[in-house]
């Protein structure tokens, strides 16, 4: 009796005080619900859909000063002169394309067919004129016009670079001191200026690096005997044929002028220096990994068992008088320098020395910013070796010792793309558009634990001794008995798959 009551009085306390039950049921499952809405929206602010900070590279500063109503130039063909920043200045349309999808004329090896003239058939893909759109062309050919005009539309753009040919040759010397017989027999660079005759044969392979080395990658006759009358005619052929030469020593400000000419943002000019040598030489270094096969046989270095043979750094010191010598011994490059270097500058006065100074200013406040987000050690250089990733270690070709990048950790996805585009070697590089544009076809099941991938190795018909290495970042699969671009039955050796009579030693 007496519990009754008193549940009679708790109901009419509730009820009647408190107010009816369902209304304190709706009251707890709104709270319920704003607790649970409070506590989605901290785990949702923290999640990966938040936006993320904005990228270096999505900056109004990406774009540069503006360049009106003019549209990107997207066919563009680049003769990469030796010796010349010309492996920075293909990174930089690598970049471009790779960015905007575009398709790239590669080689089939990593050279279009160097020293041999071009071919268009030395083209990856190359089915015929207008069989196929082409945007960029950039890798290493001795020049020939009528040959690319097959794989290039009409309103391509061209242009190149040229270098002082003291610079070149020092930088041409150390790089190519055990390809070139003429550097070879030499003791130092000083020794070759003094008597090039001395060392030079023109009949052996790879001697064109000794002597007017631009003159020869423009497609003409390095060995004939200097003229005013011929190097008029040279230079009058390289004018006709390109639109722009670029000038190694003033390379800021011809990338200025590059961006005008193309229309493209200031990101697509900044760029960071790229296959360039240690100033104090030393013994190879660093060559290992899986790119050392590549490696030697493009640079033609010698390698047994995996590691480079070290060599004693070249002496590339030089007298004024011996500067003056090979200034002679280079004329035909000499006088093309000579002449373009003028024309370099009465574009400059065209375009405003007064807005050349702020643009070139601006591009290099734009490549320290980039260098601060991008690269380790506030962008400073630093030997192979030292290069934790080995797929962005640079290849060490010659006697000095070839130096790379590291990136910046912790970046965000959107800037580490970014950045790592800026400073991939120049072989990687085009390893990765091979692999994007020529995907590759298993040749059969892949076993548990296994990938089903195949090497290809043969030798390239070219005199350089280069050596293409397939199955690997973009090298294709095939099956044995399948013949190569030329026509060479391909055999299997020890799971790799070479061209028939080529199996010799690596020349």
């Amino acid at each position: 009796m007496l519990f009754r009551r008193r549940a009679r009085m708790l109901r009419w306390l509730v009820c009647g005080r408190l107010g009816p039950v369902w209304m304190w049921k709706a009251l707890l499952l709104f709270v319920a619900i704003a607790f649970a809405g409070q506590l989605l929206g901290v785990i949702f602010n923290k999640s990966s859909v938040q936006p993320a900070a904005r990228s270096i590279f999505s900056s109004p500063d990406a774009q540069g000063p503006s360049l009106g109503s003019c549209q990107p130039h997207t066919h563009i063909m680049f003769l990469k002169t030796h010796k010349t920043a010309s492996s920075t200045v293909l990174n930089m349309l690598y970049r471009f394309g790779e960015e905007r999808d575009l398709r790239f004329a590669l080689p089939l090896g990593y050279q279009l067919g160097y020293p041999l003239p071009f071919n268009a058939h030395r083209v990856k893909g190359y089915r015929g004129p207008r069989a196929m759109e082409f945007h960029i062309m950039g890798n290493h050919m001795r020049f020939n016009k009528p040959e690319v005009e097959k794989v290039m539309p009409a309103d391509t753009f061209y242009f190149s670079i040229v270098r002082d040919p003291v610079s070149l040759a020092e930088s041409s010397f150390a790089y190519y001191k055990e390809v070139a017989p003429a550097f070879r027999k030499a003791k130092g660079l000083g020794d070759f200026a003094d008597d090039p005759k001395k060392y030079y044969d023109p009949r052996l392979r790879n001697n064109h690096y000794a002597r007017n080395l631009l003159w020869f990658d423009f497609g003409m006759d390095h060995n004939a005997n200097f003229s005013v009358a011929l190097a008029q005619r040279g230079e009058a052929m390289i004018r006709r044929a390109f639109n722009l030469i670029l000038v190694s020593e003033y390379f800021d400000q011809s990338m200025i002028l590059l961006r005008h000419a193309l229309c493209w943002p200031l990101d697509a000019v900044v760029s960071f220096s790229l296959n360039a040598r240690q100033q104090k030489p030393s013994g190879i270094g660093g060559m290992s990994g899986s790119w050392v096969g590549k490696a030697a046989a493009v640079a033609g270095v010698g390698v047994r068992s995996g590691h480079s043979q070290v060599k004693t750094p070249p002496n590339l010191s030089l007298t004024e008088e011996q500067r003056e010598k090979l200034r002679q011994w280079n004329a035909l490059d000499w006088y093309l320098y000579k002449a373009f270097n003028k024309t370099f500058w009465e574009d400059i006065n065209r375009f405003g020395p007064a807005q050349m100074e702020q643009e070139v200013a601006l591009l290099r406040m734009r490549r320290e910013d980039l260098a601060r987000v991008c690269l380790r050690d506030g962008g400073k250089p630093v030997e192979a070796h030292r290069i934790r990733d080995k797929n962005i270690r640079p290849f060490q070709s010659g006697l000095v010792k070839i130096l790379g990048y590291e990136l910046q950790p912790g970046l965000d996805n959107t800037t580490r793309t970014a950045c790592l585009r800026m400073i991939r070697p120049e072989i990687q590089y085009k390893d990765v558009l091979d692999a994007k544009q020529f995907p590759r076809t298993l040749a059969g099941p892949a076993q548990p634990g296994q990938q089903s991938q195949v090497r290809i190795a043969r030798q390239d018909s070219s005199r350089t001794g280069e050596r293409l290495v397939g199955g690997e970042a973009g090298g294709r699969t095939v099956e044995e008995g399948e013949r190569d671009w030329d026509g060479s039955r391909l055999i299997r050796s020890n799971q790799t798959l070479i061209r028939g009579q080529e199996q010799g030693r690596l020349r």
